[in-house]
C-alpha cells in the first residue's frame, strides 16, 4: 500500500487513538490503507475497523480481513452511518491530505507536474463538478473569493480576471499558462500549489464536508472516545483546532450557565504533533501536516 500512499504520523496517530483493542473504530478517509492497515494490527479478533472513501480507486485495493468494513461514501456522512448500524465509535482517524496516488495519476488532474493533464481534481469520480467547471463558468468574483479564501493567494483579483479572459481552459497547462505572468521566477511552483489546492478545495466541497464531519464524528464517539485529525494547511487547521476548542469550527465560545465553553470534545494534545526529521525527509509531503487529537467529554 505504500506505493499507493505513505501514511502520514502513522505511529503517533494510531498510538494516540487506539484505547480499546476490541474496540470500533473508523478510518474516515481510508486512501492507501495505511492507517487502517495499522489500525487493524492493534486490535484483536473482536476489534472492528469501519473505513470511508470517496475514491472507488481507493476503496479497490482494500484488504480482505473480517474486521473491515468499506464504506464508498464521503466522511461527512460518519454519523448517518452510525445512526443506521447502530454503534458508536471507540475512536475515528481523518487524515485530509490527497492521496499520493491521486497527485501522482496524470488523468486525475491535481498536480500541476502534468502540463496537459485534463482540469478535473475530483476525488470521488462520480461527482458532477469538475475543476474545469469551475475556471471555465464560475463568475469572475468567485473565483478570486475562491483563490483568496482557500489558496490565500495573493492578487486572487487579477488573477481571476487572467482565468476569465484566458477561457476556455481545457487542461492543466492552459491553466498555468494563463496565469504565468503573475508567477514570480523561481517561486512558480509554490503560487501553483495555492492556486490547485484552491481549485481542489471547491471542486471536492472540502471545507463544508470537514465541518459536518467533525459534527458528526462528535456525536458518533462514545464517551471517552478519542478524534485523531491530520490536518496539511492552516485552513483546515484552524477549522478543527476551533472545533475541539469550542465545538463549533468558527470558534466562537458558547458558555452554559456555570461560565464553563460548551464543547462536546477535550483537547488531548495541547499543541499538534508534527513529523520527525526523519519522516519528512523520507516523504515531503509530510513537511505541513498537524496531528490533533481530542477525546469525547464524559458529562
Amino acid at each position: 500500500m505504500s506505493e499507493y500512499h505513505i501514511p502520514v504520523l502513522l505511529a503517533e496517530s494510531i498510538s494516540a487513538l487506539v484505547t480499546n483493542p476490541d474496540g470500533t473504530y473508523a478510518d474516515a478517509t481510508f486512501g492507501g490503507g495505511g492507517h487502517t492497515a495499522a489500525l487493524l494490527s492493534r486490535l484483536n479478533d473482536g476489534g472492528r475497523v469501519i473505513a470511508f472513501d470517496r475514491d472507488i480507486d481507493a476503496i479497490a485495493r482494500a484488504p480482505k480481513d473480517a474486521r473491515l468494513t468499506l464504506i464508498h461514501n464521503n466522511f461527512r456522512f460518519i454519523e448517518n452511518f452510525a445512526r443506521q448500524e447502530g454503534v458508536q465509535f471507540d475512536g475515528i482517524l481523518a487524515d485530509l491530505g490527497v492521496s499520493s496516488h491521486q497527485f501522482d495519476t496524470a488523468e486525475r488532474g491535481f498536480s500541476f507536474r502534468f502540463e496537459e493533464a485534463p482540469l478535473d481534481m475530483r476525488m470521488n469520480r462520480e461527482a458532477t463538478l469538475t475543476a474545469k467547471e469551475v475556471v471555465n463558468t464560475y463568475p469572475e468574483a468567485h473565483l478570486e473569493r475562491i483563490l483568496r479564501l482557500y489558496g490565500e493567494v495573493d492578487g486572487a483579483r487579477q488573477m481571476a480576471r487572467l482565468i476569465v479572459e484566458a477561457r476556455p481552459l481545457e487542461t492543466t497547462g492552459d491553466l498555468d499558462r494563463a496565469i504565468g505572468r503573475m508567477l514570480p521566477k523561481g517561486a512558480e511552483h509554490k503560487v501553483l500549489a495555492k492556486v490547485y489546492q484552491a481549485l481542489r478545495i471547491e471542486v471536492n466541497q472540502e471545507m463544508r464536508s470537514l465541518e459536518k464531519f467533525l459534527d458528526g464524528a462528535a456525536r458518533s464517539l462514545k464517551p471517552g472516545g478519542r478524534l485523531a485529525v491530520i490536518t496539511y494547511h492552516s485552513l483546515e487547521d484552524r477549522m478543527v483546532k476551533n472545533y475541539i476548542k469550542t465545538g463549533n469550527v468558527e470558534g466562537l465560545e458558547q458558555k452554559d450557565i456555570y461560565g464553563n465553553v460548551s464543547a462536546p470534545l477535550e483537547a488531548v494534545n495541547r499543541k499538534p504533533v508534527v513529523p520527525e526529521e526523519s519522516e519528512i525527509a523520507g516523504n515531503t509531503r509530510a513537511r505541513s501536516a498537524k496531528l490533533r487529537v481530542a477525546e469525547r467529554r464524559t458529562v
